[in-house]
């Protein structure tokens, strides 16, 4: 269908030669000589789809022949070019020029802005109040520039001038180059190279160590920066219409390519203020050099003719320049490195030196038609690829292939587009374009910047998160980028001349900025000499049980408060409170393990009866010459039995414990234990009125002070089934002036007014006291740890909330609430014993309920695994923790994630390489249907940064674990 449709276009251009327009007999007599190739180029994959093709042609007219901006999607695309059309069609039968000069200020300036903000404003009026003084200060712009151009015009644009560049011009041109020199130097100095990344920049901050070094140093460059703003924004854009509104070409607006210029040139004021000067500042140059010589071509174009064709110059002239560089890059490297040197490198280097002439033809067609130039399987043989629009990619932005550490850049996204705000306001990142591809660089995480389209005070982006370090590919290349980066930034503050070179400029990155952004930091720690310490695990049990008394008692305040536990919807340890639910921030999550088991039991060959008696752990080899091993039955065996009956799962084994590498797929939606799974057991004791014979229902407690019943625990919680005497021979256990101590701390929250002899009274009541000591140790003895821990694995297996089968855990479990305090409490428990082995014991009791308030408030503590963890992520819980093991070592490791503010290293990508490398992945995958994973035009390449251009594709062909919506970012 390609090439059919490709004659028929042909033959439509021939005929409409012949028959009406002499102007295409050029475009008549190329596409003459273009059609004996249309076999060959559909065969390479150069010819362009339609589609592409279509958005194009547009793109190219709305840049270039409009003053308009790449966009963001196909639908914006369309829609700008249609409004910059008629413009200029209004334009053209406009019949005064001061008509022309005020409706093309006022047009070019409103679609120079990003107009969807605009209905966002309407839809909140809150947020319009709050933006109001941007409004204020747009409206102002334009009524300033509309009276300046109408006065100018009006009085000045009459005059008669001996040369182009005497008479009313004169002033506004020198100071165009005036304002031109400055704004350029002052963006320069603002990054850590200089002449294009060639010489580090002597005034830029050296050795940052802290994020307020980095922010001391940078004041002198923030107030050149505020000054180039200023000049850039403000003034600029007034200097331009001065210039523009007493132009002699004006007057002889009434043809078709004058109109079409002005439309351009009073739009790209504002839409590219920095392009719009250099634009400027090339025709002012032009006319001075030629003084007073006639140049009848050049005068015969206007000055918006002139200015379109030097604005398309430049363009072309930077595209050719970095697609040069791009395949010098490939050239080289070709040879240099050893691992991308191949036998055939040496024919391939004389064969693009005897034909280098046909080299830069190819590099110069590809910059003339502002096509990818492709790299073929990324060796040095290169085409021209076929024309698309600047996204390279026609999908919607914002697909990606998602996994558990997408979560990270999420979260990094919104406080990195804020600091992109700064550095584009500050102009750090250098000249912003359409197109431009940005590598951000911090710890193992590498995000990819793409400016989609850009204005008058904003840029659209597009945020994506690669994966972290796992595949070697990955990693070289990521070890060469923080070369790169440390060589700019991490460098000594003196050096010598030698050292002032940039030393890597011959890569595809280029540092340019340093970006303070609030993200969390991962710290890693492997737990030898703490969980296997058994002088601290002797202490984890004294720790579980203060901690778990402190949450009894704090569900007692939580529930005074209203704040209920919901057995639906249960989050992490240290989890903010749902918003469907008020769940207390101490609640846990279930642990996983029960929702790998209740997927195997939902599945019909597991749907057994349930009037079988064998359990899970009852299963074993029948060719077992051992016999068979004891039955070992975890928690999640026992939900199972309740909620599926007492039966058995026949051929089902016992599930493994959680690992941090578990895919977020995996995550199912939490289901609470099972209920009702305990049977009350009557006790024979006759000691205190707690411990006695407790038949159903047990009678009501009677508290000797009346607040009491806040702290009240529910009946439920007092039927374990142990009997008296082994509740008291762990009596001592009971830390009891931890319990009055901590009852003093709270019992004044639940008071209206703060009563010292009621908080006496709560302390010396002693039925509160055996009823909190009787559920503590209950829940002591329901999760194994009656006696000290000795094993790193079992300390490990309860942090996962596998539980080893005891005579209790039945009961334990038939209590979603108690059950999830008692883990809740092993986990703070465990937190305490790192701290501690890391920082010191604490010592008074204060710290200690501070500390365990600081875990309630700013802490998640749980696993990775759990839908807590990734919540506490996005919504920025100060701090997080989790139990790992590393099977691969042996060994368990703490991971500690920290949110605080980061300096984060920013680079440039050469965007025709990243172009080049696009084209050819999409070359190679759609036309040569190589689809390899082990592919050579995939493999690490320090240079090119080829796998790392590779993944930031959008999917299909690429992997991006996260990848944002077209995020609108304010510039000004």
């Amino acid at each position: 269908m390609l090439i059919p449709l490709y004659v028929f276009i042909f033959i439509a251009v021939d005929l409409i030669h012949w028959f009406s327009f002499n102007e295409l007999q050029l475009a008549s007599q190329v596409l003459h000589v273009l059609f004996l190739f249309l076999p060959l180029l559909w065969a390479f994959g150069l010819l362009p789809p339609l589609d592409a093709l279509l958005l194009w042609g547009m793109e190219q007219a709305l840049v270039f022949g409009l003053g308009g901006s790449p966009m963001s999607s196909n639908i914006r695309l369309l829609l700008m070019f249609g409004i910059s059309a008629s413009v200029a069609v209004c334009n053209y039968f406009i019949p005064s020029a001061l008509g022309v000069v005020l409706f093309s200020i006022s047009t070019g300036f409103l679609m120079s802005l990003d107009l969807s903000q605009v209905g966002s404003l309407c839809r909140s009026p809150r947020e319009a109040f709050r933006d109001s003084e941007e409004v204020i200060v747009y409206l102002s712009l334009l009524l300033v520039a509309l009276t300046e151009a109408g006065l100018l015009h009006h009085f000045l644009s009459s005059l008669d001038s001996p040369s182009p560049v005497a008479g009313p011009q004169a002033p506004v041109s020198y100071l165009l180059i005036v304002l031109f020199g400055i704004c350029w130097a002052l963006r320069e100095i603002q990054g850590p190279y200089v002449l294009g990344g060639m010489f580090l920049n002597p005034l830029y901050p050296k050795g940052m160590s802290s994020v307020q070094a980095f922010i001391q140093k940078s004041r002198r460059l923030n107030n050149a920066a505020a000054i180039r703003r200023i000049l850039l924004y403000f003034v600029s854009p007034f200097a331009m219409i001065a210039f523009l509104s007493v132009d002699k070409s004006l007057q002889l607006l009434h043809s078709v390519y004058l109109s079409i210029g002005f439309t351009r040139a009073f739009r790209v004021v504002w839409q590219s203020s920095e392009d719009a000067l250099l634009q400027m500042v090339v025709v002012i140059l032009v006319r001075l050099a030629a003084e007073n010589n006639t140049l009848p071509d050049w005068e015969k174009l206007g000055t918006g003719g002139q200015l379109l064709l030097v604005g398309l110059l430049i363009d072309r002239a930077t595209q050719f320049f970095a697609k040069l560089k791009f395949a010098l890059t490939v050239l080289v490297t070709s040879w240099t490195e050893k691992k991308q040197r191949r036998q055939s490198a040496g024919t391939l280097l004389a064969l693009n030196a005897s034909l280098c002439p046909l080299l830069l033809a190819v590099i110069t067609l590809s910059a003339l038609l502002s096509a990818p130039l492709l790299s073929l399987f990324t060796l040095p043989i290169f085409l021209v690829g076929f024309p698309r629009p600047r996204r390279s990619w026609p999908g919607p932005v914002g697909t990606a292939c998602p996994c558990p550490d997408s979560i990270f850049y999420q979260q990094m996204s919104g406080s990195l587009a804020s600091a992109l705000r700064l550095a584009f306001a500050r102009g750090s990142l250098g000249t912003l374009a359409s197109g431009s591809h940005f590598l951000v660089r911090f710890q193992d995480r590498m995000v990819w910047i793409t400016i989609l389209e850009k204005g008058y005070g904003y840029c659209t982006v597009n945020i994506k998160g690669l994966e972290l370090q796992e595949t070697s590919c990955h990693t070289v290349e990521a070890r060469r980028v923080d070369e790169v980066l440390e060589a700019a930034f991490e460098r000594p503050e003196r050096l010598g001349f030698t050292q002032g070179v940039n030393l890597h400029w011959g890569n595809a990155l280029i540092p340019c900025a340093a970006l303070v952004v609030q993200t969390y930091s991962d710290a890693r720690n492997v737990l030898s000499g703490i969980i296997d310490s058994h002088d601290h695990l002797r202490k984890l049990q004294e720790d579980f049980l203060k901690v778990l008394v402190w949450l009894l008692l704090r569900y007692g305040v939580q529930k005074h408060k209203g704040n209920l536990w919901n057995s639906e919807v249960v989050q992490g340890v240290g989890g903010r409170k749902s918003p469907s639910s008020q769940v207390a921030p101490t609640t846990c999550v279930q642990p996983l393990e029960t929702v790998v088991m209740e997927s195997n039991v939902s599945s019909p060959r597991y749907r057994q009866d349930s009037s079988r008696s064998t359990s899970f752990g009852d299963w074993s080899d029948e060719d077992d010459i051992f016999g068979p091993e004891p039955a070992r039955r975890t928690v999640a065996l026992v939900t199972a039995e309740a909620q599926y009956g007492q039966g058995s799962l026949p051929g089902s084994v016992e599930m493994d414990s959680l690992y941090e590498n578990m895919a977020l797929s995996a995550l199912q939606p939490l289901q609470p234990l099972g209920l009702g799974v305990g049977m009350p057991t009557v006790d024979q004791g006759h000691n205190s009125e707690v411990f006695r014979n407790a038949p159903c229902p047990l009678p009501q407690l009677n508290f000797s002070c009346s607040q009491s019943e806040v702290f009240n625990l529910p009946t439920g919680w007092r039927t374990a089934p142990f009997p008296p005497s082994r509740l008291l021979q762990l009596r001592h256990l009971f830390p009891e002036d931890w319990f009055r101590f901590a009852l003093g701390r709270l019992g004044p929250a639940v008071q209206d007014k703060n009563n010292e002899d009621m908080t006496k009274a709560l302390k010396e009541d002693e039925v509160l006291k055996e009823l909190h000591a009787q559920v503590a140790l209950s829940c002591l003895i329901s999760v194994g740890a009656e006696s000290a821990f000795t094993s790193p694995s079992h300390v490990y297996r309860l942090y996962c909330g596998d539980i080893l089968w005891t005579e209790g855990l039945d009961w334990l479990s038939s209590s979603q609430e108690l059950y999830q305090l008692s883990l809740c409490a092993f986990r703070y428990s465990f937190k305490l014993l790192f701290d501690q082995a890391s920082l010191g014991p604490i010592e008074s009791p204060d710290d200690l309920f501070s500390t365990l308030e600081e875990y309630e408030r700013n802490w998640y503590i749980g696993l990775v695994t759990e839908n807590g963890w990734h919540s506490g992520v996005l919504r920025e819980k100060p701090f997080l923790f989790s139990l790992g093991q590393d099977l691969s070592m042996g060994t368990y490791t703490g991971r500690v994630l920290s949110l605080q503010e980061q300096l984060v290293h920013v680079g440039h990508l050469n965007g025709e390489g990243v172009r080049g490398q696009w084209a050819n992945l999409s070359w190679e995958l759609l036309y040569a249907t190589n689809d390899d994973e082990e592919r050579y035009s995939i493999q690490a390449h320090p240079f090119m940064l080829r796998n790392l251009t590779v993944q930031a594709a959008d999917p299909p062909l690429g992997y991006p674990i996260y990848s944002s919506a077209p995020l609108h970012i304010p510039s000004l």
